[in-house]
């Protein structure tokens, strides 16, 4: 282990690149981040949309999701083993995954959006693109998912402005308020003076 040690370096004593650090901790990079975020969610919400009031809604809440059934039946997977979970699991059970669908869609878009649970709709936003892009829908699905991924690894910063961002100022200022009864008021206590 010492040799591997010598070669590679100990990872404990790595440090981040000062421009990674920036990017991840600067208020001015908050903005970008907050753009690639918002950008993001705002997709999300479009899609979400769609199938829920919009043209989409016969093919996701209606037909016993026709569109979720189609989807996995005719969609070319990426692995056989994928193939196989879509036609065996995917499209017989397609009228309530098509609800999930719909409703995660238009709640990972809120989430990113608003930047209200931010890291668990970034990651939910992974998930449900990890399925897309496994079922051979590639379109715009790999760009998202870069998009997802640089808000997990800004969320501090992706997340200043926005909900998370409100929550997390109000929790610092609740922790470094001073309680009142901790505060104690000390009297001086008069000196005895012998007589003598």
């Amino acid at each position: 282990m010492n040799r591997v040690i010598a070669i590679f370096g100990d990872p404990a004593e790595r440090t981040t690149p000062g421009i990674v650090a920036w990017l991840r901790e600067s208020k001015v990079a908050s903005v970008a981040w907050l753009a690639v975020r918002v950008w993001v969610g705002i997709m999300w919400i479009q899609a979400g949309v769609s199938k829920v009031w919009g043209a989409e809604n016969p093919a996701f809440l209606h037909n016993n999701g026709a569109g979720v059934a189609g989807f996995a039946s005719h969609g070319v997977a990426a692995y056989s083993w994928w193939g196989s979970f879509m036609h065996s699991f995917v499209v017989p059970n397609a009228s309530w995954i098509a609800v999930v669908v719909a409703f995660s869609e238009l709640a990972i878009g809120i989430g990113l959006a608003f930047g209200f649970l931010t890291r668990i709709a970034a990651l939910a936003s992974l998930a449900l693109l990890f399925t897309y892009i496994m079922s051979g829908t590639a379109s715009v699905c790999g760009f998202y998912a870069l998009c997802a991924i640089i808000v997990l690894a800004t969320w501090r910063t992706s997340t200043w402005i926005g909900v998370d961002g409100i929550i997390a100022g109000y929790k610092q200022r609740r922790h470094h308020v001073v309680p009142v009864e901790v505060v104690a008021v000390v009297t001086p206590v008069p000196e005895l003076v012998s007589v003598g």
